[in-house]
């Protein structure tokens, strides 16, 4: 197929943890239209939380087209959320199913218009995505061993460096 894009989320420490050279602990690879699926069906909530597509751009110049998907969470006052689920429910059984059709793009539209939304800038990060292959990658990852430790347990010693317990782990393991 044509439109058949994978995704690779390549997980990697520097090998004395915070510093060295890269060291790759595990790859995972999977279909980018799924992945971006799953997050579209995870997050969107009309009217609670709105999923955009770009418009096709493809007939624009390459350096304005535009292929990023954006998240809007409605901020109005609880009087403007009973009107906008009222609105949401005339669009009947599946109105609150995602779609990326112009006709339901342009539903959405008019909830963001209609009522105060915020573009929520942490939309699609790792943790939130709801992928399950994905969320197994990030748990297998943590839990792996670097230098007598979980990787889970080196994250919290670069958090808190100056820890008298995560000053000596570093130590140990830097040399330093």
């Amino acid at each position: 197929m044509d439109n058949e894009i994978d995704v690779a989320v390549i997980a990697w420490l520097p090998d004395h943890i915070i510093y060295g050279r890269p060291l790759i602990i595990d790859v995972w690879i999977d279909s980018a239209l799924r992945l971006a699926q799953s997050r579209d069906n995870h997050y969107h909530d009309p009217p609670h939380y709105l999923v955009f597509e770009p418009h096709d751009t493809s007939t624009r110049a390459a350096n304005l087209q535009q292929t990023n998907t954006n998240g809007y969470v409605f901020q109005g006052t609880p009087q403007q959320m009973q009107e906008a689920e009222a609105l949401v429910a005339s669009w009947g059984s599946q109105g609150k199913q995602f779609g990326s059709t112009v006709d339901y793009q342009a539903k959405i539209q008019l909830l963001r218009n209609r009522f105060p939304y915020r573009l929520d800038t942490n939309f699609a990060k790792m943790d939130r995505i709801g992928y399950a292959s994905l969320d197994v990658f990030k748990s297998t990852v943590l839990d792996r061993q670097l230098h007598g430790h979980s990787i889970r347990r080196w994250a919290q010693v670069v958090r808190n460096p100056t820890a008298k317990e995560n000053l000596a782990l570093l130590r140990e393991v830097t040399g330093l």
